[in-house]
């Protein structure tokens, strides 16, 4: 159980390098295609490999989990990377085990624990004393698209859980981003207009976003909460601005006090009380959630 842990938690590593790579790699002013990139063309490979058609009745479930996990969270994530600094946006999905942890009682029919709550508080806390800055000045467009992308996620994750998925977990990945990527690169089209002209160092941050933070991170995403269940693998997004306040500190020269050093630390006492308290050293059976819709 351990091991599907850490493999989770490789997501949210993934997804905290974005903030730093669009500030440093990625085409200034277009979050819509940028968004597009990332998602459209590692979709349509790997829609080219698995060749895995669903039944007709889940054609409206992945567009909406497509819309949801992959073009509305893309969208926003990019738009407040480049509106705010990731830090600011990283304090928002913060919030998202606290999300989950309610969706999963209303929708799941969950228990909610107390200490999963106490985790997911100190993980808020913690990623505030982490982040936040006090000249900044926020963005309130860019606080709106950080806080859309973590409700539209959280929503993405309970659906997965609560519907299961129609085949084998790359397909499942596959039509996700094709038809979240289609929307992205239809709105790119009427918002944002052409293209722009693409730099070898663009190209390259988008190979690294199409396969490590897109197909690699969602099919271990998803598989995460297939056998972790959807709020423990919500206490792992805290990894996200954990990863992002490095990278920051390592690639862009941020510089850190005692007080989010202290922050730091509250992630990882978070981190370690979700799991604990989750359960998540016991043996659960492989692949649980292949729907019998799809038999």
């Amino acid at each position: 159980m351990l091991r599907n842990v850490l493999l989770t938690a490789l997501t949210p590593m993934f997804f905290g390098s974005t903030y730093a790579l669009t500030t440093i790699a990625l085409p200034p002013g277009r979050p819509l295609f940028t968004a597009a990139v990332r998602a459209l063309p590692a979709g349509i490979l790997l829609l080219l490999a698995t060749r895995d058609i669903p039944k007709s009745r889940w054609w409206g479930r992945l567009a909406l989990l497509g819309a949801l996990n992959i073009g509305a969270v893309f969208a926003l994530v990019f738009v407040a990377a480049y509106r705010m600094p990731g830090g600011v946006a990283a304090v928002i999905s913060g919030v998202q085990p606290l999300i989950v942890a309610l969706l999963a009682v209303v929708i799941l029919g969950e228990r909610l624990r107390p200490i999963t709550l106490v985790a997911a508080f100190l993980g808020v806390a913690g990623v505030a004393l982490l982040v936040l800055r006090s000249a900044f000045q926020l963005d309130t467009l860019g606080v709106a698209a950080a806080a859309g992308s973590t409700i539209c996620g959280s929503v993405g994750i309970i659906l997965v859980r609560h519907w299961g998925r129609p085949m084998q977990m790359l397909s499942f990945v596959a039509w996700q981003l094709v038809f979240g990527g289609t929307m992205l690169a239809i709105l790119a089209a009427i918002f944002e207009g052409p293209p722009p002209q693409l730099t070898g160092i663009n190209i390259a941050a988008f190979v690294y976003l199409g396969l490590c933070s897109t197909l690699l991170a969602y099919y271990l995403w998803f598989r995460g909460v297939e056998h972790l269940g959807p709020t423990p693998v919500s206490l792992l997004s805290l990894v996200n601005p954990l990863t992002a306040a490095i990278l920051g500190a390592v690639l862009l020269d941020e510089t850190y006090t005692v007080a989010q050093g202290i922050g730091a630390a509250m992630i990882v006492g978070a981190l370690v009380l979700g799991t604990w308290s989750s359960g998540l050293i016991r043996e659960t059976p492989a692949d649980p959630q292949v729907s019998a819709e799809s038999e």
